[in-house]
This record gives C-alpha cells, structure tokens and sequence, in this order.
C-alpha cells in the first residue's frame, strides 16, 4: 500500500492530499529513509513524521484498503510521541 493513502485510511493524517503535500516536503521517514508518497509501505516498517509541534513514530501492523474509524488504530503501533 501506498504511504500517503497508509496515512489517510489509518486516520493519522485527515486527507490523502495533506499526507502527499507532507511526504513531499520531507517530513516522514520510513525505516530511516526519505519517503516519498508512493513508497510502498510492508507490516512491520516503521515510519517517523516530523510534524511542527512534535515527531511521532509507529509501526505498520496492518495494511488494509477500507477500515471502520473505529478499527483505524489497529493499523499502527505507537513507538514514540514527542512534543
């Protein structure tokens, strides 16, 4: 699956457009890399966004095309959150 549609089907970024513009800029790694939005992303990468106020850090656990707002967080992982 896609990086930037990871992020919007997860819920971690609200809409597909803003985890493109976000992947572009530069601000999210994928085990330790660069990525660009159409990095295909495995269950167990770990992915790191720098957002303005803070980084935050999960891991893939799941890669599903449709999910339950509910379901979303069972998709990931948390590993870090810093403020």
């Amino acid at each position: 699956m896609r990086l930037d549609k990871f992020l919007k089907v997860s819920r971690i970024i609200k809409r597909r457009t803003v985890a493109n513009d976000v992947c572009s800029l530069g601000r999210v790694e994928v085990n330790g890399r660069l990525a660009k939005p159409s990095v295909r992303l495995k269950v167990g990468d770990v992915v790191t966004i720098v957002f303005g106020n803070g980084n935050v850090r999960f891991k893939v656990l799941k890669l599903e095309e449709t999910v339950k707002k509910e379901n979303a967080s069972e998709m990931y992982e948390i590993l870090e959150d810093i403020e």
